[in-house]
């Protein structure tokens, strides 16, 4: 679980420190021929490429939660005794659902 928060923490940390790197790169003239650019144009650009960026964050985000193993997570065996005795006792019978068409009215 610590694995799991921690990439969802670095990632979060990516989608914000990029975005706001590409912006502070275009207004303060760190990367090469963004000085013979317009304003207008400066901005539009730093825009895009700071939405791009977080756009890139978030596929490399859901390519390694894709990546992990399916039989890695198993889920807690008496959470899944008490679902599974739940919505067996739930479905049960008539007595039941005229509980919960009475509840509704």
């Amino acid at each position: 679980m610590a694995a799991v928060i921690r990439r969802f923490f670095i990632a979060s940390m990516f989608m914000w420190i990029a975005p706001i790197a590409i912006l502070f790169a275009f207004n303060h003239n760190f990367l090469p021929g963004s000085v013979h650019l317009s304003p207008y144009s400066m901005t539009l650009l730093s825009g895009f490429l700071a939405v791009i960026s977080v756009n890139i964050v978030i596929a490399f985000y859901i390519y390694m939660a894709m990546k992990e193993p399916l039989d890695k997570h198993e889920p807690d065996p008496t959470f899944l005794a008490d679902a599974k005795a739940s919505v067996s006792h739930s479905t049960s019978g008539p007595a039941a659902s005229s509980k919960y068409i009475n509840k509704q009215e």
